[in-house]
C-alpha cells in the first residue's frame, strides 16, 4: 500500500512537469492501476528505395542521402531511436508498477511479434532490448527475413464486383465523389516537391518529358492476394515523399536535406502530408479497411483478453496503424511536434488496461511517437522528457472522466470492425 502511495505521488509530480499524461486528473494513479499493455507499432527509420536506377533516383539530378542500411532496412538511427523508446517504456511499466527493474518476464507474460520483414524485426528487437536489456528477448516471426507475414501485410483475402465497386466510390468520397480530385487537393503540394526535387531537371524529365505532377491520371488498382495500390502521380509523389521524410529525419543540415532549398517546416508538412493522403486513399476507406486489417484486429483482440498476458508489442508498418485505427473507427486528427500527422516513423498505438478499486477493467487509446525534434537531436527519453503522446478518441463511444473506455466497449468495437470482413464478403 505505502509503494502504490508514493508511486502516485511520483507520477502526479511527473504530471506537473509535463510527462505522457499530463492531461490526467492528479489523483488518476490513486484511481486507477495498470494492469496490461499492448502496443502495434510502426517501424523506425529505414533506408529509402534510392538506388541508381531506381524510380526514385530518376526524379532528381541530386544524390539522395548516403543510406547507412540496405534499401528499405532499418537505419542505424533508426535502430538508437528505438532503443531509446524501449527505455523510456521500460521507465514507464516500472514506475506503474506493471513490471520490476531489470524484468525477465515468466512464460507467456509478455510477446513481441514482428512481421518478417528486416526492418519490422529489427525495430522490435532493438525496443525489446531498450525495455528488457538483461532479459535475452526472442522476437516471434513466422518467415525468414524478408518475407512478408499474412498478419502484418495489407492485403486483400476476396475480390468481389460489388466490393470492387464499393472501394472505387468510396475513395472518390474523398474527394467529393471525384477521384481526380485527390490530384487536385494535392496541387499545392506538387508543385512545392518539384521545386524541392528540381524535378524539371531529372533524368524522368529528359528521358519522358515528366516536368509536372498530373491531375488526371490517377488509377486505383484492386486485385486479391495483393496489397491496395495505384498507378500515377500520387504514386510517384509518394516516393518523393516518402524519401525527403526519411533524409529529414537523418541529415543533420536542413538545407542539404532540402537539395539546398530553403524551406520553412511548414513546407517540410506539406511534403509530408503527400505521403499521409497516399496511405489515407490505399488503406483507411471504410470497405478496405476491414478487410485488409481483419488479421491484426484479430490478434490485438486476443491479447488484450489474455489473462496472463501484461504486455504485447506487434511490429508492422505506417499500413498497418492506418487502417486498424480506420476500422475501429477513429475520429480524425492531426498529431502535434511532427511533420507525419498521421502515423509517424516509429509511432505506436498504445491501448493500456486500467483497473479500478472495484476490479472495473478500462482501456485507454494512445498514440506514442517522438516529435520531430526528439528524432533529430536524439533526445534521450525519460519520464520527465517523454515522447508525444495523444489521446485517440472512437467514434460513438464515451469515455470516462478520466479518459477512458470500458473495457467491454473496446472488446465489442474490435469484435464489430472483425464482424465487417464477413458482411463485405458477402456483398453482392
Amino acid at each position: 500500500m505505502l509503494r502504490k502511495k508514493l508511486v502516485a505521488v511520483l507520477l502526479s509530480l511527473f504530471i506537473l512537469t509535463g510527462s505522457v499524461y499530463a492531461a490526467r486528473p492528479a489523483d488518476f494513479h490513486q484511481k486507477y492501476q495498470l494492469k496490461q499493455v499492448v502496443i502495434l507499432s510502426r517501424h523506425n527509420i529505414r533506408s529509402a528505395l534510392s538506388t541508381d536506377g531506381s524510380a526514385l533516383a530518376k526524379l532528381t539530378p541530386h544524390s539522395w542521402f548516403k543510406w547507412t542500411s540496405g534499401p528499405s532496412e532499418l537505419s542505424l538511427l533508426g535502430g538508437e531511436l528505438e532503443t531509446l523508446m524501449g527505455q523510456y517504456f521500460r521507465k514507464w511499466l516500472v514506475a506503474e508498477g506493471l513490471m520490476t527493474e531489470n524484468y525477465i518476464p515468466k512464460s507467456g507474460e509478455m510477446r513481441f511479434y514482428a512481421n518478417s520483414m528486416q526492418r519490422t524485426l529489427a525495430t522490435a528487437q532493438y525496443f525489446s532490448t531498450g525495455m528488457l536489456p538483461v532479459a535475452n528477448v526472442r522476437i516471434e516471426h513466422k518467415y525468414a527475413p524478408s518475407r512478408m507475414d499474412p498478419v502484418f501485410e495489407p492485403r486483400f483475402t476476396f475480390m468481389t464486383e460489388p466490393y470492387r465497386m464499393l472501394l472505387l466510390e468510396q475513395t472518390a468520397e474523398m474527394a467529393g465523389g471525384k477521384l481526380q480530385g485527390i490530384n487536385e487537393m494535392l496541387k499545392e503540394e506538387y508543385e512545392l516537391l518539384e521545386k524541392v526535387l528540381d524535378l524539371k531537371d531529372s533524368q524522368i524529365a529528359k528521358e519522358e518529358g515528366f516536368t509536372h505532377f498530373r491531375m488526371d491520371d490517377l488509377k486505383i488498382t484492386s486485385e486479391v492476394y495483393k496489397e491496395p495500390n495505384m498507378k500515377g502521380s500520387l504514386k510517384l509523389a509518394n516516393q518523393a515523399s516518402d524519401a525527403f521524410i526519411l533524409q529529414y529525419y537523418e541529415d543533420p543540415d536542413p538545407l542539404s536535406a532540402a537539395f539546398g532549398h530553403e524551406i520553412t517546416q511548414q513546407d517540410w508538412e506539406k511534403i509530408a502530408h503527400v505521403k499521409d493522403v497516399y496511405g489515407d486513399v490505399l488503406f483507411t476507406t471504410p470497405a478496405v479497411a476491414a478487410q485488409v486489417a481483419n488479421p491484426l484486429l484479430r490478434q490485438m483482440k486476443k491479447e488484450l483478453t489474455l489473462k496472463k498476458r501484461k504486455f504485447a508489442f506487434l511490429c508492422g508498418h505506417d499500413s498497418n496503424l492506418a487502417s486498424v485505427l480506420a476500422a475501429l473507427k477513429a475520429e480524425p486528427y492531426e498529431l502535434p511536434d511532427t511533420i507525419e500527422k498521421k502515423t509517424p516513423i516509429g509511432s505506436k498505438l498504445v491501448l493500456s488496461k486500467w483497473v479500478d478499486e472495484n476490479r472495473n477493467e478500462y482501456i485507454s487509446f494512445d498514440l506514442v511517437y517522438q516529435t520531430a525534434e526528439q528524432i533529430k537531436n536524439r533526445t534521450m527519453l525519460t519520464l520527465d522528457t517523454p515522447p508525444a503522446v495523444f489521446p485517440i478518441s472512437l467514434q460513438g463511444l464515451a469515455k470516462n472522466g478520466d479518459g477512458l473506455y470500458k473495457l467491454s466497449d473496446v472488446l465489442q468495437r474490435f469484435q464489430t470492425a472483425i464482424d465487417q470482413y464477413k458482411i463485405l464478403k458477402k456483398l453482392k
